[in-house]
């Protein structure tokens, strides 16, 4: 064998080592995510049974949509205007139903009457107004 085709097939055997590796530590470190983001209180899978899901109409002619992820208890995906957040619920001391985005620094707050999109990171509210059907009886 010569010298080229040496390393040639070196590498080529490199290549082959390296792909179950680089697959198998990507592997890990997705399932690691999962357990810290399914391990809420039982406070938070109390409020989430709370959580109104579907769509809420707002002013402005606006809407939100909440819906529940199938795979993860407790967790939402809130979408506005196009953008997606998912969210879990954290504890109020009044009673409403509060999902934070942490990351995203949005929040949906639902009181008896109406909901709104807030953006923690900025101090804004995204909308308001929101009425989901079960809240106008």
């Amino acid at each position: 064998m010569s010298h080229k085709h040496l390393i040639t097939a070196v590498a080529a055997m490199a290549a082959l080592c390296a792909s179950p590796l680089a697959a198998t530590a990507s592997d890990k470190a997705k399932p690691a995510a999962k357990p810290a983001a399914a391990s809420l209180s039982a406070e938070q899978l109390a409020t989430a049974e709370r959580v109104l899901v579907g769509q809420s109409r707002c002013e402005f002619d606006q809407s939100v949509n909440v819906a529940p992820l199938p795979d993860r208890k407790g967790h939402f995906n809130v979408e506005f205007k196009g953008k997606s957040y998912t969210m879990v619920p954290e504890a109020t001391t009044t009673g409403a139903v509060r999902l934070e985005d942490k990351k995203a620094g949005m929040m949906w707050l639902q009181i008896a009457n109406k909901s709104m999109l807030m953006n923690s990171k900025i101090g804004q509210r995204m909308v308001d107004n929101c009425v989901h059907p079960s809240q106008r009886a």
